[in-house]
């Protein structure tokens, strides 16, 4: 079967503040859309001009398109993946435009960082590790609850948690800098100190360096209406909830944030897992500065 595609010119932009996501240079999206049906997501917002964003579509001719921008940089740098679509949804299986995008990058001597919550990605560690034989690689895996169970009802059409953590497995024991996203974090649902302090244990084990997490979410027109949708079908009452305490507010914290983020904070001590931006991109960056001045 023929994947949908649109008509591009540019895939791979720089960003404008590199510091304050992950130390990301680029920003290169293959795909627009997603079909992982995940109830929450912000991409589904009305500012994105995506109305038809559950069909996964192509960039047309992506991979030449990728070549050129990528020779026509003057500064080589760490090419982000997986801001507005996720690379590893079900047409890469077959597709592969992820993977030979990162074998580009890779032959022209950038750095990589991805986001995913597909189990995927572990196919690519190989050429992830030849990336970061030269360059910085970061590999964050998306989970918000160590429940196989309540997964499937917030993110149907995707990974399970289960899934995910030996991906990150994989990914850890060939040596990449690896991670966990726990975004969101959904108030009165995943915001329990006692099954984020389980999540966390369990990206420990499985080899994550890193956690990362906002201890709430955001919601705007678009993605607040949809959300609110399927809250009345499986969390009946819940949406009454967000209603009183949020109102049209973007960002929605954790109604216990404060003592949240101290349980949260704490336990990523006691486990040693980096939780702060700025010692992370310094941590998987380490090194590669220092050596690419010796150039």
């Amino acid at each position: 079967m023929t994947p949908p595609t649109i008509p591009a010119k540019n895939i791979i932009h720089k960003t404008k503040s590199p510091d304050s996501w992950f130390g990301q240079d680029y920003n290169m999206n293959i795909y627009r859309g997603c079909s992982h049906g995940c109830i929450y997501c912000d991409s589904r917002s009305d500012c994105y001009n995506n109305p038809d964003f559950d069909t996964v579509k192509v960039k047309e001719n992506a991979l030449p398109i990728i070549r050129d921008d990528l020779r026509r940089k003057a500064k080589t740098g760490v090419v982000a993946s997986g801001a507005m679509s996720d690379p590893y949804n079900p047409m890469e299986r077959e597709l592969k435009l992820t993977r030979n995008a990162l074998e580009l990058i890779n032959a022209f001597g950038f750095g990589a960082s991805l986001c995913t919550k597909s189990a995927l990605i572990a196919r690519d560690a190989d050429v992830l590790i030849d990336i970061q034989a030269h360059s910085p690689v970061i590999v964050k895996i998306s989970m918000i609850t160590a429940d196989d169970n309540l997964c499937k009802m917030l993110e149907p059409n995707v990974s399970v948690t289960s899934e995910r953590l030996e991906a990150l497995r994989i990914t850890a024991d060939s040596g990449l800098f690896c991670g966990v996203l726990m975004i969101p974090v959904l108030p009165y649902i995943t915001d329990k100190a006692e099954d984020i302090k389980k999540l966390l244990r369990m990206a420990k084990e499985a080899g994550a360096k890193f956690v990362y997490s906002y201890l709430g979410m955001t919601l705007r027109q678009g993605n607040r209406e949809y959300f609110y949708q399927q809250l009345d079908k499986t969390f009946p009452g819940i949406k009454e909830k967000y209603m009183k305490r949020y109102g049209l507010r973007y960002n929605c914290p954790a109604p216990d944030y404060k003592k949240l983020w101290a349980t949260f904070s704490e336990e990523c001590e006691r486990l040693g897992l980096l939780y702060d931006m700025k010692a992370i991109i310094a941590s998987y960056k380490y090194g590669y500065n220092k050596q690419l001045s010796l150039f």
